[in-house]
């Protein structure tokens, strides 16, 4: 039984070698074999031209990163496990006690509760500023300040950001009192499609690949993007340090859902488009927030830097829809299901209480429900939304 044992984990058959096919290879490792000690201690993991070991790189997860750095215009990418993974990762990469973030007020919430708990118990103090006011993030700009996030749209209430103007902010106040600080973009919504973070002057972009690249709701995944080789040597080795790995399979789904990500973008958008401006003129609606709507912050800023506007829209109610009249909004769905994330094929909703989300006064009175448009037809979710309303 030894024998045959060792055999079949021995065994001498190699598969020949030449085979091509469409979808990428899928290698699966911890373990790298070395064929002689001098290639173990020779091989070289910091710049990708060998295999040392699995949380370092296989073929698979190699091929999605370059994938992944070119869908964003950047040179040099890193894969984490999840979107947030990606955004913590930035955090331990590049500040250390005694150093300050600042971060929009209407960021993405986690982005903001790792500030509050993990780094500030670390010693990194944080700020938060509004994302439409560069006079604002100028004026919070200190001599401590080293990691600046920026995020397009705002996370639930979609106000998009003059992004050109917020990294001017930072480059002249870099200029006046020179230190090393770093933009970090949020790029999830944008995904590498509706504009390129670094021509608008973004060191570093991040994305949750569980979104748009994935596309199939099955998957969680994250990226950090650089153009800068030392910067990213900076992510990199922290990634190392810390253990972050993703698995192979789930880099072949990422694999998978980029070859239909550009249509899938084009399709959500424009039915996005299309629902948030028949919603418009409901009326129990209020207003709704949509950075391709004329009137929704931001919307010229938008037209001028994005040719883009993903599968996000909130509705707010007006003031006499109250919270219960709200949540029997959502419950009365039947199409769109109660859920988080976005961007994959069945549409999702969820209302949620932006007062208790943000330091900066919020205009709006009545309630607010963030949709995610999935790949159904137009007609079937606007005939789900217009009997949800009559019920509430």
């Amino acid at each position: 039984m030894s024998e045959t044992s060792t055999t079949l984990i021995h065994h001498p058959y190699k598969p020949p070698a030449g085979f091509d096919a469409i979808p990428p290879g899928v290698y699966k490792a911890s373990t790298i074999a070395f064929p002689t000690v001098a290639a173990l201690r020779g091989r070289d993991w910091k710049h990708k031209t060998g295999y040392t070991y699995g949380l370092h790189g296989t073929p698979t997860t190699f091929t999605l990163e370059e994938r992944i750095a070119t869908l964003e215009g950047g040179k040099h990418c890193t894969l984490v496990p999840s979107g947030l993974a990606a955004v913590v990762l930035v955090g331990m990469a590049l500040l250390k006690a005694g150093d300050e973030l600042l971060i929009p007020d209407n960021a993405y919430g986690p982005n903001k509760t790792f500030a509050q708990g993990e780094l500030a118990a670390w010693g990194i103090s944080h700020r938060f500023y509004d994302a439409m006011n560069p006079a604002d993030l100028a004026a919070k700009l200190g001599p401590k300040t080293r990691l600046v996030w920026l995020e397009a749209p705002g996370s639930i209430t979609l106000e998009f950001p003059d992004m050109p103007a917020l990294v001017a902010a930072v480059k002249a106040h870099k200029n006046a009192h020179p230190a090393g600080i770093v933009t970090a973009l949020d790029n999830t919504w944008g995904a590498g499609l509706a504009f390129n973070a670094f021509d608008l002057g973004l060191d570093i972009s991040v994305q949750a690949l569980t979104k748009y690249p994935s596309g199939g709701a099955d998957v969680l995944m994250g990226s950090v993007v650089t153009r800068d080789e030392a910067l990213h040597h900076l992510v990199h080795f922290c990634h190392m340090r810390v253990g972050y790995g993703v698995g192979g399979n789930d880099a072949e789904l990422v694999l998978r859902g980029l070859n239909s990500m550009a249509l899938r973008y084009a399709a959500q958008d424009a039915a996005t488009r299309e629902l948030a401006a028949w919603l418009a003129g409901r009326p129990q609606i209020a207003t709704m927030l949509h950075p391709a709507l004329p009137g929704s912050p931001g919307h010229e800023t938008w037209k001028r830097d994005c040719t883009g506007a993903a599968c996000l829209m909130s509705a707010v109610f007006k003031p006499e829809f109250g919270p219960e009249r709200v949540d029997r909004f959502c419950d009365s769905l039947k199409l769109f299901k109660l859920g988080y994330s976005w961007a994959g094929p069945m549409s999702l909703c969820a209302p949620y209480d932006i007062p208790a989300l943000r330091s900066t006064p919020w205009p709006h009175k009545g309630g607010l429900v963030r949709f995610s448009v999935g790949l159904e037809a137009v007609a079937d979710l606007q005939a789900d939304i217009a009997q949800a309303l009559e019920k509430a």
